[in-house]
């Protein structure tokens, strides 16, 4: 019953540690460091667009199901040798679940864009689904970490 219990937890604490593994890849939210920076903005227009996936990785599922595993495989019993033994193996099998169960819980779609700049250069930048953009649509490329393409708003002249 111990060790059952012990076990349920172990999962328990990895699916919840893996909640908020999925980045943010709007391109309407900034960090703290980015606001108040200035960045170089681009014009430009959308010449094609596609659906990407996007695999977060961050390892923390690997660490947490490792941990999880140990303590749980450590309750096996039967002396000291059988609890090493078994906090080994608990900790090898929740590192691969861990590590499995974030990069489920961590995919994600975006969308790739290529982007003909007023200067008659090429980039191309992927970002979340939130505000999607039209082939043709003119954009405003703002460069940083993350860049983004917004929406080009000014008035025509």
């Amino acid at each position: 019953m111990k060790s059952t219990f012990i076990k349920t937890l172990g999962v328990a604490c990895i699916v919840l540690s893996m909640a908020g593994c999925a980045s943010n890849i709007s391109s309407s939210s900034y960090n703290d460091k980015q606001v108040g920076q200035a960045s170089r903005t681009y014009a430009g227009v959308i010449v094609s667009s596609r659906v990407v996936d996007v695999e977060g990785n961050s390892s923390i599922g690997g660490l947490v199901g490792s941990a999880a595993g140990g303590v749980a495989g450590s309750a096996i019993g039967g002396g000291f040798r059988a609890n090493a033994l078994g906090a080994i193996g608990g900790a090898l099998l929740g590192g691969m679940l861990g590590s499995s169960l974030e990069s489920s819980a961590s995919k994600q779609q975006a969308i790739e864009y290529v982007i003909q700049t007023e200067s008659n250069g090429m980039i191309t930048v992927a970002q979340g689904m939130d505000q999607p953009l039209s082939n043709g649509q003119k954009v405003l490329v703002i460069e940083g970490k993350p860049t983004r393409v917004v929406a080009d708003t000014r008035t025509q002249k």
